[in-house]
């Protein structure tokens, strides 16, 4: 069974990496793997009813990520159909690439930790689209912007799910998380633009658009969507709710304040202005393709394949500071949830032990390594169509190298 599983899982892997080349949509893909996979453990299964209790568990926390989504895509379409990012491009007056590439990129790393690096990076990846018109240079400003979102959640309580993990498990305190990862994920951003920016030259041509709507409007919308998305973990914190009722309840805001501030207009200048009309644009593929590729993982989770291996590098490794740094790697090829989830399971180590802020680091920004290997990755090829194998070859070693630097930064301050 096991086996038959992972063949599945790797076949649509592949199929997922080669999307363009068989010309079959990457949410296809990942859907027949997911129930593929799903179909084979249940068929083999002692027990039907503990399958399904699985699975159920499996959706709710697929749900709350794809609800997240849902909502933090909305309010950006939203915001974007306003003319919103407009107050953020008309201050941005540098061309040079190098210049803005720093600019936007140190943008999304500060904005990943206040807000997380799957929300940052639909918020940034929605900016470059109305700023770069060139659409490889734009791809790879995007690419860039999965480094430092993932770079920049990895060093905050709440930048991350699997550093939000280790917070709520009482395995890292805010203080010393932050102390302990700020500077090599700051190298892990800073190694891949110093490589970038020695052979990165001219300019970009900045894309000129009209806006639609007047400057009150404009900036109502622009001010409350970005308030909202900033109160989302305020909300988680005082409310113990998790992220996606807070993303929730803002969208629920943003409808009831456009709502009310277009209220005059007519039926036909009021929808393209409406939740409803943000609804139909947002990509839906892309969270259908979400939905498989995270339930295809939770399959390997629930026959043990992801704990196996953990503990298979405990056996024949040892070496923490190794182990971990594998879980890196592979946390770009499946989930980092399961990984870190059966790290937390398998090791005692007291609380801010140099384990668990070294686990938070590699977690959170080895999923970089590959495009489908992070929530902002998944987001941005979503958003952007970005190719397995153009992101693999051109942003893959900029994203091994910042995380290389970061981990020789963590090792040289432990």
């Amino acid at each position: 069974m096991a086996t038959t599983i992972l063949v599945i899982f790797v076949l649509g892997y592949m199929a997922i990496a080669l999307e363009h080349s068989i010309k079959l949509n990457k949410a296809a893909s990942a859907l027949v793997t997911a129930v593929l996979c799903w179909t084979v453990y249940i068929s083999h299964a002692p027990d039907t009813h503990t399958v399904n209790e699985q699975l159920g568990e499996h959706l709710g926390e697929i749900a709350s990520i794809l609800f997240f989504l849902l909502g933090a895509m909305t309010i950006v379409e939203l915001i974007d159909a306003h003319d919103g990012f407009e107050v953020i491009t008309s201050c941005i007056k540098t061309a040079k690439k190098t210049k803005l590439l720093w600019l936007i990129s140190l943008l999304a790393f500060l904005l990943s930790a206040v807000l997380d690096n799957l929300t940052t990076t639909i918020v940034m990846v929605s900016l470059i689209r109305k700023m770069v018109k060139d659409k490889e240079t734009r791809l790879f400003f995007c690419g860039m912007v999965v480094i430092a979102a993932n770079a920049g959640g990895a060093w905050s309580p709440i930048g991350d799910v699997t550093t939000t993990m280790l917070w709520i498990a009482e395995k890292v305190s805010t203080v010393q998380l932050v102390r302990q990862l700020i500077l090599p994920s700051l190298a892990c951003l800073v190694a891949p633009l110093v490589l970038v920016s020695l052979r990165m030259k001219g300019k970009i041509e900045i894309v000129e658009t009209e806006t639609k709507t007047n400057n009150r409007d404009r900036n109502i919308v622009f001010i409350t969507g970005i308030l909202v998305l900033l109160s989302v973990p305020v909300f988680k914190t005082i409310s113990h709710l998790p992220p996606y009722m807070g993303m929730l309840l803002g969208l629920g805001i943003m409808w009831v304040i456009t709502e009310i501030i277009h209220h005059e207009k007519d039926t036909q200048d009021k929808h393209f202005l409406s939740v409803q009309y943000a609804l139909r644009k947002i990509d839906t593929p892309s969270i259908l393709f979400f939905l498989g590729i995270l339930l295809s993982v939770s399959a390997l989770g629930s026959i043990g394949a992801l704990t196996n291996v953990a503990e298979s590098l405990n056996k024949h490794i040892g070496n923490p500071v190794m182990i971990v740094s594998i879980i890196g790697v592979a946390s770009s090829i499946v989930d980092n949830v399961p990984l870190v989830a059966a790290a937390m399971g398998m090791y005692q180590f007291p609380t801010d032990h140099f384990f668990w802020h070294f686990l938070a680091y590699c977690a959170g920004t080895g999923g970089s390594l590959l495009i489908i290997g992070s929530a902002a990755g998944v987001a941005a090829m979503g958003i952007e169509k970005i190719e397995f194998f153009w992101y693999l070859k051109r942003i893959g070693w900029l994203a091994l190298a910042g995380y290389v630097a970061g981990i020789l930064i963590f090792l040289l301050f432990m």
